[in-house]
């Protein structure tokens, strides 16, 4: 959407100013991956500056950083030092599209929950077999970061995130790394919904949910492949039983 000016701000909702200022990288990087699929950037084209891209979208320039790191882990675009960044040579080939989520859609929603049962099982089930001390203490860390998060009345959606993240980078596979990478985009939307629709809904629930995720750690820490793998399941049919309860609550 372009101002009078012919910018293409990304409009904020007054309602959700936080909760829509959190999801502008995710939006932009998805604005930026549309032109280039379509062909106003071409392989080997050099994008708009950090700073143009800035102006042009009505953003700050960390929204841009993170919206062109998404991109780079999708294999749309790649950095040259000190020329900019570019479109890839072989962009389609190398991109995978995880079709739009939508939340209000059973079906729609049930799709990428079974993706998500798939990979952070399996992750779970790797991580507790491949971690190391340090892998141990990093997921601890984003456990606790989620509980601080959790006791300052935050969503601590990007906690949550990162705390998955580490246990992705626990299995040392960088296999399931490259797949979490590309499935970003519409993993933290979830995740992002799940939290918010959980603290408006189901007052308490936080305790639960960050329950869950302690069952994760711990059978991590313990080394049982198969008692993580059923942590994980657990948590992420629950995830889904809580926005469903929410999603009917706002209706």
């Amino acid at each position: 959407m372009r101002d009078r000016h012919g910018k293409r701000g990304i409009a904020l909702d007054k309602a959700d100013t936080g909760r829509q200022a959190r999801d502008l990288p995710d939006d932009l990087a998805a604005r930026l991956a549309a032109r280039v699929r379509g062909g106003e950037f071409a392989p080997g084209a050099r994008l708009p500056s950090e700073r143009d891209l800035s102006a042009e979208y009505a953003v700050s320039r960390p929204v841009v950083r993170e919206a062109m790191s998404h991109l780079k882990s999708a294999g749309l675009v790649e950095a040259r030092a000190g020329s900019g960044v570019y479109v890839t040579a072989n962009a389609e080939a190398r991109a995978f599209r995880l079709h739009p989520v939508d939340l209000e859609q059973d079906e729609s929603l049930a799709q990428v929950m079974e993706l998500l049962m798939a990979v952070e099982v399996a992750a779970a089930r790797s991580a507790a077999t491949h971690r190391t001390e340090a892998d141990l203490k990093h997921i601890r860390r984003e456990l606790l970061g989620m509980e601080y998060a959790i006791a300052s009345d935050r969503l601590g959606d990007d906690e949550d995130f990162a705390f998955h993240q580490a246990i992705v980078a626990a299995t040392h596979n960088p296999y399931f790394v490259s797949l979490c990478s590309h499935l970003d985009y519409g993993v933290r939307r979830v995740i992002r919904a799940t939290r918010s629709n959980t603290r408006r809904h189901m007052a308490g629930m936080q305790d639960a949910v960050q329950g869950e995720h302690r069952a994760i750690y711990d059978a991590i820490a313990a080394g049982d492949a198969e008692g993580a793998a059923r942590a994980a399941g657990a948590h992420l049919q629950n995830a889904v039983k809580r926005l469903q309860t929410a999603r009917d609550a706002e209706a």
